[in-house]
């Protein structure tokens, strides 16, 4: 069984014990988060699509882990004119284990 579900305007197709990474949450380590935002859900026999969301439908996950992606750098330079310009960005993200899909 598995399900699609739309988080920080991206969407992630997660299957029960899975550990995902999703943009991050303003939720504690170790508490539940609900998805209601699920687009489809197949469960091996059928396959629920929503328009656009399936009714009733919800994924719950724990939060295992808030932190920073590895430090992606920029670097900007026009040539002959002494002009450079360097930065790093790390982005956020939450480490979420889906425990249950309810369709």
């Amino acid at each position: 069984m598995y399900a699609i579900i739309n988080t920080g305007g991206k969407q992630y197709k997660v299957e029960k014990g899975e550990a995902v990474y999703v943009e991050k949450l303003n939720i504690e380590e170790g508490q539940n988060v609900t998805f209601d935002q699920v687009v489809l859900v197949n469960d091996g026999k059928s396959t629920k699509v929503g328009t656009p969301f399936v009714e009733g439908a919800s994924v719950v996950a724990k939060v295992e882990k808030q932190g920073k992606e590895k430090k992606v750098v920029t670097f900007k330079y026009k040539p002959k004119k002494h002009s450079h310009t360097k930065k790093g960005h790390r982005q956020p993200y939450t480490k979420v284990v889906i425990e249950d899909i309810k369709a």
